[in-house]
């Protein structure tokens, strides 16, 4: 059976210094993030996710978003090489916690730089993001990773937010969904279905059709459950203030075999 992992990573003290790019930057409450964060853990684990908590990174104040350091294809982890210098620090530690759970571990190398929040998986097509944080280097290494074990690489422009999954996620069946204000070119997408609010763009499939979405898109919900899925929603408000989402706060293993 497929397995049912992943690695999350507990926000720091320094968590309201994390970078923005694409918003104003706002207050955030490091007690109620906290708090949010746990809500969001335990929502993984009551739909039967099995976590594994990377070390904490108290100097780096980006580093609750774990998905932009490491790229999983199959059993093959990716480590990232992020597009912010300040975010290099944090992807040690996810090596060592990819490398326990007995995958294969590549990385990006210089002048590569790729964030793990520019990669949607849909089956075995990987859209890699081309924008701010990854560059066409850290792509042609992605594809040297991935195309040998049966990867389609396709590349995306990105240029209206910050990665390419805060524009675009997709639903069990494939069909990609974004805001389309903020989706460079949704024809690049075989099947897109718009959404009427920009945090209803992004699920994490949690499996039996149960979708794991953010508490501040109720008219996505309802769409969903329209079309015979399951929302479950978390308050994520406090990490949405540093252009993060239901997808950053964790790094989903499926293709791990027992």
């Amino acid at each position: 059976m497929p397995s049912k992992r992943a690695l999350v990573r507990r926000p720091g003290p320094r968590l309201a210094e994390g970078l923005v790019t694409h918003m104003d930057r706002r207050p955030v409450d490091p007690a109620l993030a906290l708090h949010q964060w746990e809500s969001y853990v335990q929502v993984l684990r009551d739909h039967g996710w099995h976590l594994t908590e990377v070390d904490p990174a108290d100097d780096c104040p980006d580093a609750v978003f774990v998905e932009d350091t490491v790229v999983m294809f199959r059993n093959v982890a990716l480590l990232a090489r992020p597009g912010a210098q300040e975010r290099r620090p944090e992807v040690p530690d996810a090596r060592a916690a990819v490398e326990a759970l007995g995958c294969s571990v590549n990385g990006i190398r210089a002048p590569g730089t790729l964030d793990g929040g520019d990669i949607l998986k849909v089956g075995d097509t990987v859209y890699v993001g081309r924008g701010g944080r990854t560059n066409a280097e850290g792509i042609r290494q992605l594809r040297a990773v991935f195309e040998p074990l049966g990867a389609r690489v396709v590349a995306v422009p990105v240029s209206r937010v910050l990665h390419l999954k805060s524009a675009v996620t997709a639903l069990p069946d494939g069909t990609v969904i974004g805001h389309p204000p903020l989706v460079d070119d949704p024809a690049a997408f075989p099947r897109f279905l718009p959404v009427p609010e920009e945090s209803g763009a992004h699920v994490v499939l949690l499996g039996g059709g149960k979708l794991l979405m953010a508490a501040g898109a109720p008219r996505s919900a309802e769409l969903f459950a329209d079309l015979g899925y399951q929302p479950v929603v978390v308050d994520i408000s406090e990490f949405e203030k540093l252009e993060g989402c239901v997808t950053c706060l964790s790094v989903r293993l499926r293709e791990l075999y027992a």
